[in-house]
């Protein structure tokens, strides 16, 4: 079975394409002791994540997936995007920025709410790479609801009126953005690598 480093130390994120990404023996940074922190200095989605496969993979000579995700709102111009995590400075809690943007919209209704989330995840290998797009849309909730999420999901409503973190695990997987990224990325690394 194939060994693909996956770049990230963040739990959620780490089960999340675990569960998705069948027939692949998946290690995390941890588990081959690697302690980098590669800086996400892009300013697309694409380009960050292509950086942390390219770094990883070159320095583990093993190939690497990498994704870089976020939350987008209509009415901001795609705002927070690619700072999602960081927009309110490194070390705020996703409690703290979901506070911050449900307190930026608390007077927004119906359609000035509307929301997407994106992710790109790109396999880097040997110089050659690939990455998949995937996108959901919603709105964003006028409270924070749920907690089997991380990140926005407590804040991101989908159409049947739940939140990421309402979800089962089972059923955010069949539907997040990070999977409809990995399914386009799989069907992309069988026809280019």
């Amino acid at each position: 079975m194939k060994k693909i480093i996956i770049a990230t130390n963040n739990l959620g994120k780490l089960k999340e394409i675990k569960e998705i990404l069948q027939g692949y023996e998946i290690l995390s940074l941890k588990d081959v002791n690697c302690q980098v922190e590669v800086i996400e200095d892009q300013d697309t989605f694409e380009g960050n994540s292509l950086k942390k496969a390219k770094e990883i993979s070159e320095m583990l000579h093993m190939p690497c997936i990498a994704d870089d995700s976020g939350l987008c709102i209509d009415v901001f111009d795609g705002w927070p995007g690619v700072y999602t995590a960081r927009f309110l400075g490194e070390n705020t809690t996703a409690k703290q920025r979901n506070t911050y943007i449900l307190e930026k919209m608390k007077e927004l209704e119906g359609e000035k709410r509307k929301a997407r989330v994106k992710c790109c995840i790109a396999y880097y290998e040997n110089g050659n790479y690939v990455i998949g797009k995937g996108e959901i849309q919603g709105w964003i909730a006028k409270e924070a609801r749920g907690d089997n999420g991380f990140g926005f999901d407590e804040i991101f409503e989908l159409e049947d009126g739940r939140t990421y973190a309402e979800l089962s695990a089972q059923e955010k997987n069949k539907i997040s953005h990070r999977k409809l990224a990995l399914q386009d990325l799989l069907k992309k690394m069988r026809n280019h690598i």
